[in-house]
């Protein structure tokens, strides 16, 4: 199977929907988002949370009523019920790491941690508290690009290691590059002499897939429960999804994709797996597993449930978490949340998957998606989906029960620039503040 895509049209456009008035800011100039990766200062205080308002269809047309004709949902109070508080500190205090993106650990039995920054590297240090020094693992800064000032959403944004990587010693980075823009998601292996250093010259393209604008990437990687590598790609870019990509699954575009990479090697390339949704359909991109997202730039899979959570990033006014299950259509761009955008009233509403939790942009700018919490060290939070903003610092978590988010909450206010997290096999829950290193959630004291 061809594993080159070429997935279109360039445009020239940017945009942002957050403004922050400060001087020494650099701001994304248009009409989009603020993006996760841009150097953006927390502050602002948060409103009160509220459940994702039911979404009222017009049962003759199934289109969506305006948001003011839909009965709302249970108002969610930012004191939490079973949920309370948590604080977080600082850990690997005597490491520095600039333009952080991932934070990973592999399931072999050894005590590393890797984290990667923006720019192309992929530091490996051991999982003690006063360790003093990384090791890179891997440096290709010389294949990476970050964009330009304007496009802070490219570099290496992802990481994951194969399920068999205590055997196979196989990796996966989600990166960026140039002439032409494009993101690439290639295979590395572990040197032959040396488990703590990656072979630079084992890499093998897996995908390629060209971006018409910077931003928009997604650029998460995960390995599912089922083996299968699951692969975050945004839109496109530019602002309102302009050549609708969304909608289009003749694109792997604004996807959440679905591979088999067991047998990639120089000469076969990745498959696609027997009960991927659309597998046999022409018109169709077979590796989508799900579709209908704007920006999904993490994503996670419950250790317990399976489940498989995302924060997709907003336009103009709202944040999304989904359960992002098989085959599904997300709404992006016919809808943004639970409202409708293309058109703005009366959009076509049947068939789509709304999200089970959001927040406007009185609340936060830019969602950074989590994990559900598998720990031990807070017993309360236990099976609680923890999710930041990184404009704001915030880092909140929601319970979902029986089909429904029953409890929803803040956490905790802080000034961090949450651009991911990170969990480890034994669950703890990290979290990655752009520039200002690595911290852990504890209970409150």
């Amino acid at each position: 199977m061809q594993n080159r895509y070429n997935t279109g049209v360039y445009v020239n456009i940017k945009s942002i929907v957050f403004l922050w008035l400060m001087p020494s800011l650099v701001l994304l100039v248009g009409c989009g988002e603020v993006s996760n990766l841009v150097d953006a200062p927390a502050g602002s205080t948060m409103a009160t949370f509220t459940a994702v308002p039911s979404v009222s269809m017009d049962t003759a047309t199934g289109k969506i009523l305006p948001i003011s004709s839909a009965s709302p949902g249970p108002s969610f109070s930012p004191v939490p019920l079973g949920l309370r508080g948590i604080r977080v500190e600082r850990v690997f205090s005597d490491l520095d790491f600039q333009k952080l993106t991932n934070l990973t650990q592999p399931d072999d039995g050894g005590d590393h941690m890797f984290v990667t920054e923006q720019a192309g590297l992929v530091h490996l240090f051991l999982d003690r508290p006063q360790v003093a020094e990384t090791k890179i693992f891997l440096d290709i800064r010389h294949k990476v690009s970050e964009g330009s000032r304007h496009h802070r959403e490219e570099g290496l944004l992802g990481l994951a290691f194969d399920p068999q990587y205590s055997r196979n010693g196989y990796f996966y980075v989600y990166y960026s590059a140039t002439d032409p823009r494009r993101s690439i998601v290639s295979r590395f292996s572990v040197h032959p002499n040396d488990p703590e250093v990656a072979d630079p010259g084992s890499e093998i393209v897996v995908i390629e897939v060209s971006q018409p604008y910077g931003n928009h990437n997604g650029g998460q990687l995960a390995f599912g429960p089922d083996g299968y590598l699951y692969i975050g790609l945004g839109d496109g870019g530019s602002a309102w999804d302009p050549q609708r990509h969304g909608q289009n699954i003749g694109t792997v575009l604004g996807s959440i994709l679905r591979i088999d990479v067991r047998y990639v090697s120089e000469d076969n390339t990745y498959s696609i797996p027997p009960d991927n949704p659309f597998l046999g359909d022409t018109k169709i991109r077979e590796e989508i597993w799900a579709y209908g997202l704007r920006n999904p730039w993490r994503f996670s899979f419950d250790s317990e449930t399976n489940l498989l959570w995302a924060g997709d990033v907003g336009q103009d006014s709202w944040e999304e978490i989904n359960l992002v299950k098989k085959g599904l259509n997300y709404g992006w761009s016919i809808a943004e949340g639970h409202q409708c955008l293309k058109p703005d009233e009366g959009c076509e509403g049947a068939g789509l998957e709304f999200p089970v939790a959001e927040y406007n942009h009185a609340e936060g700018c830019s969602i950074t998606g989590g994990y559900v919490y598998r720990g031990a060290n807070i017993p309360w939070l236990v099976g609680t989906y923890i999710y930041g903003d990184f404009c704001t610092g915030k880092i909140s978590g929601l319970r979902y029960f029986a089909g429904a988010v029953v409890e929803q909450a803040v956490l905790l206010d802080t000034d961090l620039s949450i651009s991911s997290f990170g969990q480890t096999i034994d669950g703890a829950l990290y979290i990655l503040s752009r520039n200002d290193g690595i911290y852990r959630m504890f209970p409150e004291q």
